[in-house]
């Protein structure tokens, strides 16, 4: 394998009725009785340019929601030899927590079948609802030993923070099966989208994400997630990278300050998160020139800490390749391609 490994690509639901075979009666009966046509998440807006990019719209499907599209455009007709689809079809928000758990249990069984067994250069990341994270924990367990499940997927507007005690038990089940664990945008409490309450505007949501992603990171560390779980390893999946130098300062700033409420942090919090967590670079918000490139990537502490990803269908305007890896020693750039992802996912 030479080729770049794409740690973040969408795939999607074509139509809810395609779950129906990996789910019970019960819960497909329910989805008929209830008029429940799809749970696709409205986040990304379908008509919105951002979105999809224009070759990805190729039908009435949604996009990324056919495997032979999805194949072409990100495998056969890229740099790409191995991706990692993320399914973001939104199980999460649901209350019903019965239900919750059918239909993340639905949604890797036809991952499995319909994406991984028709094609060895794809891997998926296990859905589950944190709604239970008990069950999450068994859901977890349940698909680990399935072939090209590599990581387990979270989002990051949660209940509650991803550090505290109650999402714990995910952490073990992931650590036990040395699986990593990806968080990505998307809704999976009642929370407002900002820390001030509802936007008005997308626009707001989109360019606030970040605020979120340090949240939750900020939230992972002080914790202590990693103390209690050393192996544990947690993806940031488009979180955009730009953010975390200043972060890292005024985490290791203030820790200086305030340890002793955190006696389980031992280390400068900076240290933990460059051990533990990894970031990919789609969307890249870092400066165009190359000697800002550097200076950022030397901030990072080193290009050890990133993963190739094209974020595929979404359409930010500016791709990781260009913007990017066009500026790394080859070193580095070997490490973003691929050499990082081939050592945290055991690829």
């Amino acid at each position: 394998m030479t080729g770049l490994i794409d740690c973040d690509v969408h795939h999607a639901v074509p139509e809810i009725s395609a779950l129906f075979p990996y789910l019970p009666s019960r819960w497909s009966d329910y989805c008929v009785e209830h008029g429940v046509q799809s749970l696709a998440p409205d986040f990304y807006p379908p008509n919105m340019a951002l979105s999809a990019r224009p070759e990805s719209r190729t039908g009435t499907t949604p996009p990324g929601s056919d495997p032979a599209v999805l194949r072409t455009q990100v495998l056969d007709d890229a740099p790409a030899e191995l991706a990692i689809v993320n399914c973001l079809y939104a199980v999460q928000p649901i209350h019903n927590e019965d239900w919750a758990v059918a239909m993340a249990a639905g949604l890797n069984d036809w991952q499995a079948d319909q994406w991984l067994d028709a094609d060895p250069r794809l891997r998926a990341s296990i859905v589950v609802p944190p709604q239970n994270p008990a069950r999450a924990a068994a859901e977890i367990r349940r698909m680990a030993d399935q072939p090209g499940f590599v990581q387990v997927l979270l989002l990051a507007f949660s209940e509650m923070p991803l550090g505290r005690r109650h999402y714990w038990p995910i952490y073990e089940a992931a650590a036990e099966a040395g699986l990593p664990v990806g968080v990505h945008p998307g809704v999976a409490g009642a929370n407002p989208l900002s820390p001030v309450g509802w936007p008005s505007y997308c626009i707001e949501d989109y360019a606030g994400v970040s605020n979120v992603m340090q949240s939750q990171l900020i939230s992972l560390v002080c914790e202590g997630v990693f103390q209690q779980y050393p192996n544990l390893r947690v993806v940031l999946l488009e979180s955009g990278v730009s953010w975390l130098p200043s972060l890292l300062w005024r985490l290791d700033k203030n820790w200086k300050g305030t340890r002793r409420e955190v006696p389980w942090v031992t280390v400068p919090p900076s240290e933990v998160i460059r051990e533990h967590v990894r970031f990919t670079v789609a969307p890249f918000d870092g400066p165009p020139e190359t000697a800002d490139v550097l200076r950022l990537v030397e901030q990072l502490g080193s290009a050890d800490v990133l993963l190739y990803a094209s974020d595929y269908p979404h359409w930010h305007h500016r791709d990781a390749a260009t913007s990017l890896l066009r500026h790394l020693s080859a070193d580095d750039r070997a490490k973003v391609e691929r050499g990082n992802a081939e050592a945290l996912y055991g690829l």
